[in-house]
């Protein structure tokens, strides 16, 4: 791909005066790139080796607010540092940050002796070698949806995060002639990822005024969450720079539909053989690959906190949405929380469609790794297809309503205990325990607008 680079590339692209900034970034809780911006020379002679960061940065919320109890760092400790090492496969070119080049960090302890077992991309490398010794890789893509607004991030901020105008006045589901309107950040998007060396496919038109999708193809799990995140970053980057305020929250008011991130996923050899595919067998899906649906689905519960983390999230699980509120699977339906697609052929793969647009991806490929492997290990039976309207069905497995219960999902899960270890999912559960606490002693406007007069 155009955009990936070498040490020796950049080397050259900075004698010629074409490269003269290298970003360095790490993962924080939530998902989002923190980091520093390096001279290009200063990187090349030093930074490319490690950088540092205050170690808060693993226990802070969306506020960059440090949230007290953490083992892993506090005040008592003295908030100390991290390294930062660079990942030389993610460097790449930066094209929506002209004469920039990027490049994804580890976290590690301060002497770069190990990585930080909580650190986003630690968990999800946990489960990959998991795999590795197993003889398997996880193959993952998402579907990134999210809203474009007329006003400028700093005109909502001032403006109190109301009154939004979305671009598109109806509906854009497939729409070529509205989404048309934002083509100039699409298209800017879509370049600008491509010649970083992300293999974008396509944007679209979601299924409200304003929204879109963007997709990447399929990769290992480690490049798959390295480009959502980069991804995620380039929307909000370009945005900011053409005046126009985008989110990528679960859902960013009442009436509009939620915005998800649907994650397909399979499992392959190391050598590249589809180990989800049995042509003979119904669907084409391998016995591997029920027992592994089967685990998404016996677990379902216990991992959803990390698909859907905020107190937001779980407003988008409204019927009729196309957002999922029964945890069943499904051929090619998309009521279904999972949705089996590409059937008989190579790429079968179950379409995860639980998951908001603001989850991490490290975390969310991980938990999900971890649940189908329980799946085979325990030998699970898929239950049957579901079929028909499951918005509609009672008596089937739900997905979790509010934070509140999927935390406690995650806390009392034995499985994810197994597979991640304590530290990490007391550390998550800590983080959303946090969360629910500073939302209930919050008073809302819906609260205001309800009461004043009326209470």
């Amino acid at each position: 791909m155009p955009g990936s680079l070498t040490l020796d590339t950049l080397a050259m692209l900075v004698d010629a005066g074409e490269i003269d900034t290298v970003t360095l970034a790490q993962i924080d809780m939530q998902g989002r790139l923190m980091g520093k911006r390096f001279h290009a020379r200063h990187f090349l002679e030093h930074g490319v080796h490690e950088t540092h960061s205050c170690n808060y940065l693993l226990t802070v919320d969306q506020e960059m607010e440090p949230v007290p109890g953490f083992k892993s760092a506090s005040w008592e400790q003295g908030y100390g540092d991290y390294m930062m090492r660079p990942d030389l496969a993610t460097l790449r070119l930066a094209p929506w940050a002209p004469g920039s080049a990027l490049v994804i960090c580890d976290t590690m302890d301060h002497l770069g002796h190990r990585d930080i077992s909580v650190a986003p991309r630690a968990i999800l490398k946990a489960q990959i070698d998991r795999l590795v010794e197993r003889g398997m890789a996880a193959m993952m893509a998402s579907e990134l949806e999210f809203y474009v607004f007329r006003e400028s991030f700093d005109q909502v901020h001032d403006g109190g995060y109301r009154a939004l105008t979305p671009t598109s006045p109806y509906n854009e589901d497939y729409h070529l002639l509205t989404t048309a309107r934002e083509e100039g950040l699409m298209r800017a998007v879509r370049n600008g990822l491509y010649d970083s060396g992300i293999a974008v496919e396509n944007s679209k038109g979601e299924a409200w005024a304003g929204q879109h999708e963007i997709n990447v193809r399929y990769a290992d799990a480690l490049t798959a969450a390295d480009t959502h995140t980069i991804t995620k970053h380039v929307v909000k980057e370009i945005a900011l720079a053409q005046g126009h305020a985008v989110t990528f929250m679960a859902k960013y008011a009442d009436a509009p539909a939620g915005s998800s991130c649907h994650v397909h996923q399979s499992l392959w050899s190391l050598e590249g053989a589809p180990l989800f595919l049995e042509p003979d067998e119904p669907y084409g899906m391998s016995a591997m690959m029920r027992a592994y649906v089967a685990g998404l689905l016996k677990y379902a519960s216990d991992f959803t906190l990390f698909l859907a983390p905020n107190i937001n999230s779980y407003k988008r699980y409204v019927a009729g949405t196309f957002a999922p509120t029964k945890a069943v699977w499904s051929r090619d339906n998309r009521t279904a929380g999972y949705r089996l697609v590409g059937e008989g052929t190579k790429g079968v793969r179950i379409e995860n469609r639980v998951g908001g647009a603001d989850l991490n991806p490290y975390l969310a490929y991980a938990v999900q790794i971890a649940a189908g492997m329980a799946g085979i290990d325990e030998g699970l039976e898929l239950e049957p297809e579901f079929r028909g309207d499951a918005y509609t069905t009672e008596g089937v497995r739900e997905i979790p309503k509010t934070l509140r219960e999927a935390l406690a999902a995650a806390d009392e899960s034995a499985m994810l205990r197994a597979a991640l270890g304590d530290e990490v999912v007391d550390h998550y559960v800590h983080a959303a325990r946090w969360e629910q606490t500073q939302y209930d002693r919050r008073v809302t406007d819906w609260e205001l607008r309800r009461g004043f007069e009326r209470a």
